[in-house]
């Protein structure tokens, strides 16, 4: 009897389809530039533009989680993708600061793909690889680097116009490609004897909500600065828009590719090990990156001596990178959990825990715009989420206490019943 390779076959096509999808969810991140010019756009408008996808991928997460618990991975996976295509067109001929958060709210459904893909993915694997397989699903975050590579170059070509255009095309092409190349399966469909409330009891588990807490800074700071860097590196270092997006994709590629290998870390060395390193190594990142640009005057034997501190771009940019890699390993260890601990009710709750992680990076580049607003030092961003990794690692410790704690009196117990 032949190998079955049509879990190959699935994992390929749904990881294709992610990158296509997560490419057009972040296509406001280098889109909204021309458009804030145009429309004389402040910090927090531009935050709220480039952010609206990103809520309705968020918000679309549980019920699309469930829906593929119940029918299957395939067909809604494929008409989510359908559903995208003519609001995608449309952006081209939007005019209104209104028509683009509109417009935005419904290209966001691509975001939901995420907990269609993941729970689709999953159950054609066993335990042992799932968190592999997952990793290397999840790694469609690179989508977001993929739109820094393309869309400065067709927008410097043809206009801003001819973005949402080209995009729309390449979703319905990846739509009947996905069609064409995946299966179904249906001992992997929940049937419809499970009841919505029944799916949904799962969220009395206060592990879920844990999970929603980190992926919510793994994440949804993923989203958020995937979103604001390109702009970023234009408004502090002056770089132009090819550039600073290319920069910016040195953080985003990482923060995608490499959650595959963080789904095999995952699997050798545990979920809970493997993402408290992610947050430490985040805390000591972030902590470097608010330091704002600052001249000091120090009055010395000799007279006044200006000192000058700050990150070039070149530092900037590696510990940016740094950020991605650990992020990319977070967001694999988080849906490890969630593998190993919701094997039954993966959908649901990858749903719940991507919708945590979508409004963080809802309401991150929001609140990034309004701070940059309020103090005008754009390393406040970074403030900000060097406080929300200090609150994620206190949470954590406290959270995994008891386990470690009783993990000396219990691992004894099966040297004794051998002996």
């Amino acid at each position: 009897m032949g190998t079955d390779k049509r879990p190959i076959s699935v994992l390929v096509s749904s990881t294709f389809a992610f990158t296509i999808c997560f490419a057009i969810w972040m296509m406001f991140a280098v889109l909204g530039i021309p458009i804030k010019s145009q429309l004389g756009l402040n910090e927090t408008q531009f935050g709220l533009l480039i952010a609206t996808p990103v809520l309705s991928g968020a918000l679309t997460r549980v019920p699309l989680g469930i829906w593929t618990d119940r029918f299957g991975g395939r067909i809604v996976f494929f008409s989510l993708m359908l559903a995208c295509v003519l609001p995608i067109w449309l952006i081209g001929y939007a005019t209104a600061y209104w028509h683009f958060l509109v417009l935005g709210l419904f290209v966001g459904l691509a975001g939901g793909s995420f907990s269609v893909g993941t729970p689709y993915v999953a159950r054609w694997f066993a335990k042992e690889r799932r968190g592999f397989a997952m990793g290397v699903f999840g790694a469609g975050n690179s989508g977001s680097a993929l739109t820094k590579f393309l869309a400065p170059a067709i927008i410097a070509a043809w206009g801003w116009q001819a973005l949402p255009q080209v995009y729309a095309a390449l979703m319905l092409g990846t739509a009947l490609l996905f069609w064409f190349l995946s299966y179904s399966n249906p001992a992997h469909s929940s049937g419809d004897g499970v009841t919505f409330r029944q799916q949904l009891s799962v969220l009395k588990d206060p592990r879920v909500w844990r999970y929603c807490q980190y992926y919510s800074v793994v994440f949804g700071g993923y989203v958020a600065l995937a979103l604001w860097m390109t702009k970023y590196y234009v408004g502090e270092y002056g770089f132009d828009l090819k550039t600073a997006a290319l920069l910016a994709a040195c953080f985003s590629l990482p923060g995608g590719v490499l959650r595959a290998l963080g789904g095999w870390i995952s699997d050798k060395y545990g979920a809970y090990k493997v993402t408290w390193w992610v947050m430490w190594v985040c805390w000591v990142c972030f902590f470097i990156l608010s330091y704002p640009q600052t001249t000091m005057s120090v009055k010395t034997v000799g007279g006044s001596a200006e000192l000058a501190f700050g990150l070039g771009p070149v530092l900037f940019t590696v510990l940016l990178f740094v950020v991605g890699v650990a992020m990319a390993i977070g967001k694999a260890s988080v849906f490890k959990f969630i593998g190993d601990d919701f094997t039954d009710n993966i959908g649901a709750v990858s749903g719940v825990v991507g919708l945590a992680g979508g409004l963080g990076g809802f309401i991150l580049p929001i609140m990034f715009g309004a701070i940059v607003d309020l103090t005008g030092i754009r390393s406040s961003s970074f403030m900000l989420l060097y406080g929300t990794v200090c609150v994620s690692l206190v949470w954590m410790h406290y959270s995994f206490k008891p386990q470690r704690l009783d993990a000396p009196a219990t691992q004894p117990t099966p040297l004794k019943r051998a002996a």
